[in-house]
């Protein structure tokens, strides 16, 4: 008798349809990624409208493509998972309402993941061997906070954004620069050619003593900039801009990252989300948590973006720690907006799935 729990993850809650099949003993069984990239670019930015559509096309072939792939049949599945919140509306509205169908399509429950706590435990489907407690730098889209994460489903905010976050810093610099969609990956191919150097940007709350971040007034620098040079600035001004915003985002993320280890006094950094994908980020944090005795963990490229496996590994950890309630409705919801300070109050299923007597 199989005593291991098998998870179906869906994950549309923006530009990305990711599907995925993780069982708790064997790991992830097979997992498939559509990217709506190419079909956003032309727009420079997310099409909400376009968004929902692409993932009522994809969604479903990604699921069966994935069962296959995964050697299983939608009946061999414990629960399905899908990502509630938060996202874009009609995004998150697609992969709930298949989800929901799916699992009462075989009576199986189904559970709604918060996607940045998908983000928060991706390192631990690279590196099994992490372990709670640790501090969280969480660098996703719209969403830049450090968390001090004491067990599965226990966050305390340190600190985030009062304005942009760092993803959007990057994005928006790199439409000002003339940079392509999405702007965060070219602007940093452009920052290898630079001198960051050559300009002076500032670090916003850089020394403000709390955990807080702002980034708002590093992009109306980068508009200054931008404006001073005029509109024949040649390529080695705008790589050497590039690499300075670069060198000012990830200036103040490693300075409050390191802040937040020494307030916790925690020994383990691990840092997630799109940004966290992001090299020059990596080498400084490197560097600064090997001086300090740090150990810091990174999710692997793959799974710095959105992506099914984060779903369906964050839906079988909160199984096998207890933090679910059955619920006999096949109803479903999403929360574009929510905030991850809510999971402490344990998700909910359609109907009961324990945990295997070893976990």
């Amino acid at each position: 008798m199989r005593t291991s729990i098998c998870i179906l993850g869906l994950e549309t809650s923006c530009d990305e349809t990711g599907i995925a099949v993780y069982d708790s003993e064997r790991g992830l069984l097979a997992d498939a990624l559509h990217s709506q990239v190419a079909m956003h670019q032309a727009y420079g930015g997310v099409v909400p409208e376009l968004a929902s559509r692409d993932h009522i096309a994809r969604t479903l072939p990604l699921v069966e493509q994935t069962l296959v792939r995964a050697g299983c049949g939608l009946a061999d599945i414990d629960a399905v998972a899908y990502t509630r919140g938060p996202g874009l509306a009609g995004a998150l509205l697609v992969g709930a309402g298949l989800a929901a169908a799916l699992a009462m399509a075989v009576d199986k429950p189904l559970i709604g993941i918060h996607h940045l706590e998908g983000h928060l435990l991706s390192p631990l489907l690279s590196d099994p061997a992490l372990k709670f407690p640790f501090v969280a730098l969480l660098v996703s889209g719209g969403h830049t906070m450090l968390l001090d994460v004491a067990a599965l489903g226990n966050y305390r905010l340190l600190g985030e954004t009062v304005d942009d976050a760092a993803g959007e810093a990057f994005d928006k610099s790199a439409k000002l620069l003339g940079l392509g969609y999405p702007g965060g990956p070219e602007l940093a191919r452009m920052a290898a050619f630079g001198h960051a150097e050559a300009f002076s940007l500032p670090r916003p709350k850089l020394h403000s003593g709390d955990l807080d971040f702002s980034f708002a007034g590093l992009k109306t620098a980068v508009l200054t900039r931008v404006n001073q040079l005029g509109a024949n600035v040649c390529e080695q001004s705008r790589a050497d801009l590039a690499a300075a915003t670069q060198e000012a985002i990830t200036d103040v993320l490693v300075k409050k990252a390191m802040d937040a280890m020494q307030r916790t006094g925690r020994r383990v950094l691990v840092v997630a989300g799109g940004v966290g994908a992001n090299r020059r980020l990596r080498e400084k944090l490197d560097a600064s948590c090997a001086s300090a005795g740090v150990r810091v963990h990174y999710p692997a490229l793959q799974w710095c973006t959105d992506n099914g496996p984060m779903i369906a590994y964050a839906a079988c950890r909160r199984i096998e720690a207890g933090l679910a309630r059955p619920r006999r409705s096949y109803a479903f919801d999403i929360k574009p907006r929510w905030d991850l300070s809510e999971l402490a109050e344990g998700e909910t299923f359609e109907a009961g799935v324990e945990a295997p007597a070893s976990a």
